[in-house]
């Protein structure tokens, strides 16, 4: 077996992997979104960020089975991924032994991926829903998350352990699909910042990962700005739609299919006057007038507004 290729967070492999993003990057070539698009990601819910992707084809975004350390809490934060596997002990002492003589890590492979950490990091791991020596954090290894990405958070496709003393660390999140006592055993970690499976959907390194009371979605990482644009449209779109509904003005039918150029109109004059979309200024709105021109021109249209 050639261990070169298997060389565990490859700069080399994970910026072939992401070929769309264009941005800056972390030393290891992990695409770096911008702390100004975690923070308005952070005010936006699953249903905004999800249309967004569902409309361009990334439809294996969002996984829901999940417990939640803090059900009531949303996390935000850039993906650090991991894929574990079913111990098999020659491919286990050849991982493990390159791991620790040609790359220096120490301890097990769950503490290699933690010790590379940094501020709003989530780590994302397929444990191949194993729980019963499966526990991928615990106690200690869950405050390591706090300190290393101060509000990030973990999201496991297996288990957990020391259940009480995470439930007491508040600046993060778990996700996680069962507890047990036993320590994590029997598992080989095959790769590193590589793309990860979490049930149904899928997420590669330096995804903005989205954790919400519902579940959690994956926002690529060339897709973040693009996708909460869409999303803060959508939440302001919202709040006049739900104004002029009890105000009585349009029917719901009106509000959920495409809009007219008349209600467009009333739209922008309410958007740039309001108190309620002053956060929202920085949006812009031509493209979506143009579309209202176009289908105006067409005739009706029936669809419904994801």
């Amino acid at each position: 077996m050639d261990l070169v290729k298997n060389k565990f967070d490859s700069r080399e492999d994970i910026i072939q992997l992401t070929p769309l993003w264009k941005g800056e990057r972390f030393e290891n070539g992990r695409p770096k979104v911008s702390d100004d698009i975690l923070r308005r990601i952070r005010k936006i819910n699953l249903e905004e960020a999800w249309g967004p992707l569902w409309h361009r084809g990334y439809t294996y975004q969002f996984e829901g089975d999940f417990k939640i350390i803090h059900p009531e809490k949303t996390i935000v934060g850039r993906a650090v991924t991991a894929v574990m596997v079913p111990k098999r002990p020659d491919l286990h002492e050849a991982l493990l032994n390159y791991g620790h003589e040609h790359e220096g890590r120490k301890g097990f492979f769950n503490q290699w991926v933690i010790d590379s950490l940094v501020e709003d990091d989530v780590v994302v791991v397929d444990m191949f829903d194993k729980i019963f020596q499966g526990t991928y954090v615990g106690g200690n290894l869950s405050t390591a998350i706090s300190t290393r990405t101060k509000r990030g958070g973990a999201v496991i496709w297996g288990g957990i352990r020391d259940i009480q003393q995470i439930e007491e660390i508040d600046n993060i999140n778990v996700y996680y699909r069962g507890s047990d006592p036993t320590a994590i055993n029997d598992v080989t970690m095959v790769g590193m910042n590589v793309p990860t499976r979490i049930g149904k959907a899928i997420c590669l390194p330096g995804d903005v990962v989205l954790g919400t009371p519902s579940g959690v979605i994956f926002i690529p990482a060339h897709l973040a700005e693009e996708t909460v644009v869409q999303a803060e449209k959508s939440q302001v779109r919202d709040i006049f739609g739900f104004i002029r509904l009890k105000e009585g003005v349009y029917s719901t039918a009106q509000i959920d299919a495409s809009w007219t150029v008349s209600l467009w109109q009333d739209f922008t004059n309410w958007f740039n006057q309001a108190e309620e979309a002053a956060e929202y200024h920085h949006l812009t709105w031509d493209k979506e007038i143009e579309v209202a021109h176009k289908l105006e021109e067409e005739g009706p249209a029936n669809d419904v507004r994801l």
